[in-house]
């Protein structure tokens, strides 16, 4: 079976959802993945290269954390890696698209990452604010042709309806 299949069996199953375990798992993932984070935007623009297993040594984490945070980062990168048939001897590369990887970042509400001050050394304030706002417009659906009912919620974010709030 391939590594990352191991680990989302083992991650998100059913027992390690809704128990200390589980919980003890992911708190121990996220302390881990903030130190790769933090080695890999100290120096951006370096290309990582090795196997899976040489990974996990060189950022001292078990192999089966570097496999979920090769996972997690795939998405974020350059050129991506196979992660579906990676085993311990697959050669992946940490090439990093840093405006997309902080986008990604936002969207997963991971506000431990997105406000690392290795980010004020690779994009500006200014443009940090762009990708954030950008991220959260992403999900929002904006009807402008549509008339607002009386019995709709009020398009102030209020919560009331609208005859009870803007509608009077």
């Amino acid at each position: 079976m391939a590594l990352l299949q191991e680990w989302r069996d083992y991650a998100y199953s059913e027992e390690m959802q809704n128990s200390k375990e589980g919980e003890k798992l992911w708190q121990n993932y996220f302390n881990l993945e903030k130190g790769i984070y933090e080695q890999l935007l100290s120096n951006p623009s370096e290309v990582v290269e090795g196997t899976v297993e040489e990974l996990a040594e060189k950022y001292d984490v078990p192999l089966s954390m570097m496999v979920g945070f090769l996972d997690g980062i795939n998405d974020s990168l350059k050129e991506t890696n196979p992660i579906e048939t990676m085993e311990k001897d697959t050669i992946v590369k940490i090439d990093l698209d840093t405006e997309k990887l902080y986008y990604n970042m936002v969207g997963c509400n991971a506000e431990w990452l997105y406000n690392l001050p290795q980010w004020e050394d690779i994009l500006t304030e200014q443009r940090r604010k762009e990708l954030y706002r950008e991220q959260k417009e992403s999900g929002t659906i904006h009807n402008e042709n549509r008339k607002v009912g009386r019995n709709d919620p009020c398009p102030c974010g209020s919560g009331k309806k609208y005859k009870h709030c803007c509608g009077r």
